[in-house]
């Protein structure tokens, strides 16, 4: 099957630019088109995202992707993060803000890029798996949510340590082990979530969901335990659970990634399982 990509830009949050692109089959149809969020720390070029991509559309679905407004990567460097005060502005809000932007561009110019609007699903990872459940809990034009290695609540990240932090020097800070970047989180972040935390509650947001909902996660994932999936499945009644015997973060996955050979079974039936979800 032939496959074609297109990148884009949008308009993003507070002013900045969300970087995109979409991965789809060459089809004389409009094909179905799944959105995904990518999470802390993580950006659309990451790892295997860009393999998993062209396996979306070989099946027959289009792979949107996107980076967050604020998620520190700019136009110029999608490989990097770089821009450590966008970094440091993020927060919750502005990524739903940005999601919704995107969803708003398929729904409006859906058709120019061959995406089916009606058949829309959303994907996330870790914490864009909690930004994604948000969203489809309240978006009537989301039709399915697939969540790998997400997060059930949000709470456990403001430890009271990190709070401390936060209202001694105003900014702390997470390291990208991979870089050794010291990656900053301005106050505004835990600010902006004690505010608005009724409509940030993850698990309130599963219990209102009505779409079909597969959940994906490793018994050994290191930064996020499988009980965040457990308890997702216990809210969501309807809810589809695969437990990944041996399964880390992301699934074996690296960045840099080579699709020649860093593929791991693992991967291979996370997108298996995605499809056939998807495509049931």
């Amino acid at each position: 099957m032939k496959i074609n990509k297109k990148e884009l830009t949008l308009p993003g949050a507070g002013g900045r630019t969300i970087t995109l692109d979409i991965t789809s089959p060459v089809s004389k149809k409009p094909v179905p088109v799944l959105v995904f969020c990518h999470g802390f720390k993580g950006f659309k070029d990451w790892g295997h995202f860009n393999w998993v991509a062209g396996q979306c559309a070989s099946a027959g679905m289009a792979f949107l992707k996107f980076n967050f407004s604020h998620n520190g990567i700019i136009p110029g460097n999608l490989s990097e993060i770089s821009d450590l005060e966008a970094f440091g502005n993020n927060n919750y809000s502005l990524e739903l803000e940005d999601l919704d932007k995107v969803l708003d561009f398929v729904a409006d110019k859906g058709k120019e890029y061959n995406l089916d609007a009606g058949e829309l699903y959303l994907a996330g990872h870790s914490r864009g798996g909690g930004i994604a459940l948000l969203k489809a809990s309240e978006d009537k034009r989301v039709r399915k949510l697939v969540l790998w290695a997400s997060v059930s609540e949000f709470d456990s990240f403001f430890r009271a340590s990190t709070v401390e932090e936060w209202k001694k020097s105003g900014v702390v800070y997470a390291e990208n082990k991979r870089t050794g970047q010291q990656l900053p989180l301005k106050k505004q972040f835990y600010d902006d979530y004690m505010e608005k935390k009724s409509s940030l509650d993850v698990q309130k947001a599963a219990r209102l969901l009505s779409v079909p909902l597969l959940i994906i996660h490793g018994d050994q994932d290191e930064s996020v335990d499988i009980k965040h999936a457990e308890s997702l499945y216990n809210l969501v009644q309807h809810s589809i659970f695969i437990r990944v015997e041996g399964g880390g973060h992301t699934f074996g996955a690296k960045h840099p990634f080579n699709p020649e050979e860093d593929v791991t079974p693992m991967l291979e039936e996370l997108v298996e399982n995605t499809v056939e979800f998807l495509m049931d």
